[in-house]
């Protein structure tokens, strides 16, 4: 089992770049294919809309429910006051294992983390360079896994990413992916003094190319047991802490999206099976 964290998929509405008009997944899946990659997790491109970008990802990840694990895209300053409704709809209706957040859209908010927390979600959040923030986020938040991708700047920022190490290292809810990554030295030290456990594949798809991305790892001649870790182990292990609720219509009967006691806080976790975290999943449904 091979997991690519950091996928994005569907349409944008923004036509400035690749990253904000469309993300097609054909390439992509043909190369993650002859990679060995087989399970993605998926978000959506950059919208104006993200209650509607993310339920085009849900029809996604449902075409294709043994291949693909969706994550719920917010903007935490343009969806204040609904993140809560919109995490909601996406792990009770559509199944959804985390959240994404990106500095673009705007700085993370204490909603956004509340949210996270409450449903025992991980949060991928691209800092943009803005390392100094992690440890402030982190330490606020520490039942919160979050994962820092690109070491901290896609951007190739040497000095961001240093600087990023340390986080990494020190707190135990700091993790980062691998995606976009180009200075390789930098990569092999965030392995070497934060341990593999810390770190993640990911290829930040479908732009940059699955195979080159997971060809890092392996050029870093980690133990099989540690590259594991980075390719598969980690991921799953914070998949495993997110609440496991039934997705809606399995039960009879109507359900709301949002329990009515508290608009944050998941029902018990279902005790159901899940064939995307089994290590014989289906590849495509």
């Amino acid at each position: 089992m091979i997991v690519d964290c950091h996928c994005h998929a569907g349409a944008g509405d923004g036509l400035t770049g690749p990253w904000d008009t469309r993300a097609p997944l054909g390439r992509y899946l043909r190369r993650a294919d002859a990679a060995g990659v087989t399970h993605t997790v998926l978000f959506a491109a950059f919208s104006s809309d993200y209650a509607r970008a993310n339920r085009e990802v849900a029809r996604i990840v449902a075409a294709a429910p043994g291949r693909f694990v969706g994550f719920a895209f917010v903007d935490p300053v343009r969806d204040r006051g609904r993140v809560p409704a919109m995490v909601a709809e996406a792990v009770q209706r559509h199944g959804f294992r985390g959240i994404k957040v990106h500095r673009h859209d705007s700085r993370i908010t204490r909603e956004v983390c509340e949210v996270a927390r409450a449903w025992r979600l991980p949060v991928l959040y691209d800092v943009m360079g803005d390392v100094a923030s992690v440890r402030l986020v982190a330490q606020e938040y520490p039942e919160v896994p979050f994962v820092i991708p690109h070491l901290g700047s896609f951007a190739d920022d040497w000095r961001a990413q240093t600087a990023f190490l340390d986080s990494l290292a020190r707190i135990p809810n700091v993790f980062t992916d691998t995606s976009g990554v180009r200075r390789f030295d930098v990569l092999l030290e965030a392995v070497q003094r934060a341990g593999p456990r810390k770190v993640l594949f990911g290829s930040d798809g479908p732009w940059l190319h699955p195979g080159l991305e997971l060809a890092k790892i392996r050029a870093l001649h980690l133990p099989p047991g540690q590259e594991r870790l980075i390719t598969s182990g980690n991921v799953l292990r914070l998949l495993r802490s997110a609440a496991r609720v039934p997705r809606a219509g399995r039960a009879p009967g109507p359900r709301p999206l949002v329990p009515s006691r508290d608009p944050v806080t998941p029902p018990a976790p279902s005790s159901e099976e899940d064939p995307w975290l089994e290590a014989g999943s289906p590849r495509h449904a």
